[in-house]
């Protein structure tokens, strides 16, 4: 057997760490990226701190689905990741009365809420609302404290990133969303 050169077992290092950072890159880009939960906007189904992948595969093929937990664009800033709950899709009508949210006219069962009110932020949207075609209506599930689109309309899916399927860390709350 031939003795391989040190130049080139360096080379082939080097090859191997090139295609694994390109592969990890097309895999995040494609595929399924990992974020970190900034803000309390999703307590308690997702707490400050968790660690969650957020798939980008089956919006490539469809749409945002009602009940779908969904990271987005923030419209107001395109670098900054977003994540809630899709409340209603396009075609849909929103309405927020006595702390509850209606859908089409029905009360919408929301455990995930803990009971919190889902309240009209002020923010000049006019309730009924109208999902747009190509859009989503998104909420919090901590709806006392979460900017969406009770103050910034509906999200735009060209702006819609991945859906939200696994909490990675803590270890203690490891398990599909």
């Amino acid at each position: 057997m031939k003795k391989s050169s040190p130049l080139r077992l360096v080379i082939e290092i080097l090859l191997i760490i090139v295609v694994a950072v390109g592969l990890a890159t097309l895999f995040t880009r494609f595929v399924m990226q990992p974020y970190e939960i900034p803000s309390g906007s999703m307590e308690q189904t997702i707490e400050i701190g968790d660690r969650i992948f957020s798939e980008k595969l089956s919006y490539a093929f469809g749409e945002p689905a009602q009940g779908d937990i969904i990271t987005f664009e923030d419209p107001s800033d395109p670098e900054r990741v977003l994540i809630k709950r899709v409340i209603a899709t396009g075609g849909q009508t929103v309405d927020l009365r006595d702390g509850a949210v209606y859908v089409d006219g029905m009360r919408l069962d929301e455990p995930y809420t803990q009971g919190k009110p889902s309240n009209d932020l002020n923010s000049g949207i006019e309730y009924p609302y109208t999902v747009p075609e190509g859009y989503v209506w998104v909420m919090g599930d901590n709806r006392t404290n979460s900017a969406d689109s009770r103050a910034f309309g509906a999200v735009d899916l060209d702006g819609v990133t991945g859906r939200a399927i696994f909490r990675y860390w803590p270890l203690d709350r490891i398990g599909t969303l």
